[in-house]
């Protein structure tokens, strides 16, 4: 939970490329704990860390890098998703040196058991995304409480829920980065977030080929393991190669967030590749398991369902071919 913390404020110290492979592992044996290691190390102790001052870092970094505090990051709400523009949440100054924060937000990770929330309010409406600001909001403020339980067609063991602001007062000390700052810092959170969901989807990929490859060895039709049936091989075969194209994505782009490289291209290449190869390997592994892959007996059907948050968190598949168009057709127009 602070692999990618420096030491001197609790963490490991790791490089990022070190935290995507962990993550994938993670993700393999588990994708609900997975997501909770991703959210709260590439959202909430990210941006801390991102727009955090020295007094902000010491105060809130060491009880989240050494896993005493679950952190949780709020971004988008009900009636705004991919448009941040759209969000409703306000901050208000009251006098000098307070905020007064009211709104809703929704589909929070760690949203009942997190203790440290990164909240992005909108400060200057008529700017719409770009007068969002970060503020910390800590669990037992008067006025912030956690709303509605989400249920969800997977990822079961992840807490999802809303997060209600009723004149929620604050200080100015716990203002993330400058006003008005928000959403340029969360665009490069989620530079690296999406290269940490690419990486969990692809341990996710990997635990359903995994599973297949054991059972189309152990399952026997025709007095023959059906592993020895082409339609079978070929659909293994496009799992592995996927999933490893995948996996180069995703650590191409770690590799050049630990060289302090831009990664928005690369970034959103890995997440919206690994995410369909995941959702490829998945489906094809309730297909070789069969009538079996539908029930609950086998664990791919769960693989599927939890696969699919890839397609949709931290930026639709559609958002995300949205930003490489945008950034191959900038580069076009560069020369």
């Amino acid at each position: 939970l602070g692999m990618q913390i420096p030491e001197e404020y609790g963490g490991a110290g790791m490089k990022f490329h070190d935290y995507v492979i962990a993550l994938e592992e993670v993700a393999r044996a588990d994708a609900s704990v997975g997501l909770t290691m991703a959210s709260h190390n590439s959202l909430c102790t990210g941006h801390l860390y991102l727009a955090g001052n020295e007094a902000q870092r010491r105060k809130y970094l060491p009880r989240l890098a050494s896993g005493h505090a679950l952190g949780g990051w709020g971004l988008t709400e009900p009636g705004s998703g991919s448009d941040a523009g759209a969000a409703r949440t306000r901050a208000v100054p009251k006098g000098s040196d307070r905020w007064i924060i009211n709104g809703t937000k929704t589909f929070i990770t760690q949203g009942s058991v997190g203790s440290i929330y990164v909240v992005l309010a909108s400060t200057s409406p008529e700017k719409k995304a770009k007068g969002l600001t970060a503020f910390i909001v800590e669990r037992g403020t008067p006025g912030f409480r956690t709303g509605k339980r989400i249920e969800k067609m997977g990822l079961h063991a992840s807490d999802t829920t809303e997060l209600v602001f009723e004149d929620v007062e604050i200080p100015d000390e716990q203002r993330l980065g400058e006003i008005d700052q928000g959403f340029f810092d969360t665009l490069k959170i989620l530079d690296k977030g999406r290269i940490g969901i690419g990486s969990w989807a692809v341990g996710i990929g990997r635990a359903a080929l995994e599973a297949s490859k054991k059972y189309a060895k152990d399952r026997v039709q025709f007095d023959k393991p059906i592993a020895q049936f082409q339609a079978i091989q070929h659909m293994l075969a496009d799992m592995a190669t996927e999933l490893d194209a995948a996996r180069l994505l995703v650590w191409k782009a770690a590799t050049m967030q630990d060289q302090k490289l831009k990664t928005t291209r690369e970034s959103a290449v890995a997440k919206y590749y690994a995410a369909r190869a995941s959702m490829r390997a998945c489906n094809s592994a309730v297909q070789i398991h069969g009538g079996y892959g539908y029930t609950r007996e086998f664990d791919v059907e769960r693989y599927l369902r939890d696969a699919k948050l890839a397609e949709i968190g931290e930026g639709t598949n559609e958002v995300q071919k949205m930003v490489i168009a945008r950034e191959i057709l900038k580069t076009a127009a560069g020369g």
